[in-house]
């Protein structure tokens, strides 16, 4: 499957279960891609420098603590 109508024909065949799946997933992916995409554009515009910042001043001080275990 190559092409959106494709996609939307094969969808027709799908039963109530699978058409439930199919956009439980389709949903999550969008959300997935959206959160991605605003990120790497916040960052891009430097709205993320302030957490540099905290990290820089903590390290600084003495104060900066680890993480969550597994991050």
């Amino acid at each position: 499957m190559s092409t959106v109508a494709e996609v939307i024909d094969a969808v027709k065949h799908f039963t109530e279960e699978e058409k439930d799946e199919f956009l439980a997933r389709l949903q999550e992916i969008a959300f997935e891609d959206a959160w991605d995409r605003q990120m790497e554009a916040d960052a891009k515009a430097g709205r993320l420098d302030f957490l540099v910042r905290e990290a820089d001043d903590s390290a600084g001080s003495g104060t900066l603590s680890e993480g969550p275990r597994g991050m």
